[in-house]
């Protein structure tokens, strides 16, 4: 947690709220998360990889002594506050996400005092799960003030809940996985159908590398945007699959391609609507990408860990068909951009930013490189758009 944003944060909160004394002030922090092969197959029950990374979401909080919250946001306009014991339905705003995670806490915990806050994201909004890191920061603040002790497994259900029923965002666990469970220089490696996961050290041999994330300048929501409607064509691809070869069906509700083996899919694609069949190929592939990068990640080979993410990113855009114009024109330069071992867009793909596994020596090349070719190309974000390196990191300690 970075000493000058709680400095920050501090002064803010009690210039809010006339505290005088700074040891009353307490702090959580969540970091944010990529996600370098394993992309939009979550959902899916599918396995994934990802880093935390030493940037997050800190918030600065103390006890309100009642049921009601307030919470200040140094990255959106105004204060929003709510009382949790009387949470309406979602207002469309950013505090959707932290009204959701008061509520869904106290659905299932008796919650009987709030708090009142500043949070900060340390970087620009999009890609890097900022939405899954409030929730966790937020819920760990009332679970702090409020004497509750929850197994991270919990929280990852928790979170998920909150994305999906008062958000509605039809999300997985990636997300919230990669921040809680992640350990600095390892590979997180996560079967989401059964919550299993493994941390893979970093191979001795391996080269230096850093995370590059750089954001489009483009503002992105996963609400109401094709994110869902994605999610709606890999539940049904595997729906139809399950048909087509006499399979039981359970509901369409659960229904993930994690239940239908690929020698189903290769047997039964050409029976599949076109985007059906487009959205089930990136998940097979997927798949198989995720067990061929965590190899070369325990073999130390980052040059091929590397290429597997291209390939991850170029399949998103292929088949998946997430991305808007400005991610792709970066996952395009990136890609022949000297340094880069790979990369591909990080979260849903639809504007927000790409990352990128770089070699060290190269960043103020492959920043220089980057910037000048993508402002050639879209010169109205020459205001917002920002490259960012940085380092793998521990999740949250909840």
């Amino acid at each position: 947690m970075n000493n000058s944003i709680r400095r920050k944060l501090a002064d803010k909160l009690k210039q809010r709220y006339d505290i005088t004394d700074d040891k009353t002030i307490l702090y959580t922090f969540c970091p944010y998360r990529v996600c370098p092969v394993g992309a939009h197959i979550d959902h899916q029950k599918g396995n994934v990889t990802g880093f935390a990374i030493n940037y997050g979401i800190t918030i600065a909080f103390v006890p309100s002594h009642n049921h009601f919250f307030e919470a200040l946001s140094l990255n959106f306009d105004g204060a929003k506050g709510d009382n949790i014991t009387d949470i309406g339905p979602k207002k469309k705003d950013w505090a959707d996400y932290i009204r959701g995670a008061a509520k869904i806490l106290n659905d299932h915990y008796e919650i009987n005092q709030g708090i009142y806050c500043v949070i900060d994201g340390s970087l620009p909004i999009g890609g890097i799960s900022s939405s899954a890191a409030v929730i966790i920061a937020f819920m760990k603040a009332l679970c702090i003030v409020n004497g509750l002790h929850l197994a991270k497994d919990e929280v990852v259900k928790l979170v998920q809940e909150v994305e999906n029923t008062y958000v509605g965002v039809n999300s997985g666990t990636l997300d919230q996985s990669c921040e809680l469970f992640s350990k600095k220089d390892h590979l997180l490696y996560l079967d989401t159908s059964t919550a299993k996961y493994k941390l893979i050290p970093k191979n001795k041999n391996m080269k230096p590398y850093r995370i590059a994330i750089v954001f489009s300048g483009v503002k992105r929501t996963l609400v109401g945007s094709a994110y869902n409607t994605r999610v709606d064509e890999l539940k049904s691809a595997s729906y139809s699959l399950k048909a087509f070869a006499d399979m039981e069906y359970g509901s369409y509700r659960d229904s993930v391609l994690r239940d239908v083996p690929r020698e189903v899919f290769e047997e039964y694609k050409g029976q599949l609507p076109k985007n059906f069949y487009k959205r089930a190929l990136h998940y097979y592939d997927e798949m198989d990408r995720v067990s061929r990068a965590v190899k070369a990640w325990k073999n130390g080979d980052i040059e091929e860990f590397g290429r597997i993410s291209f390939e991850s990113g170029e399949s998103s855009i292929v088949n998946y068909e997430a991305g808007s114009p400005e991610l792709k024109a970066i996952h395009e330069i990136l890609s022949h951009t000297e340094g880069v071992y790979g990369g591909r867009f990080s979260g849903a793909g639809f504007k927000g930013c790409c990352l990128a596994i770089v070699n060290p020596e190269f960043e103020e090349s492959i920043k220089k490189k980057v910037t000048e070719e993508y402002l050639k190309l879209f010169p109205q974000y020459r205001d917002s758009f920002e490259v960012f390196f940085c380092e793998t990191a521990d999740g949250c300690d909840f």
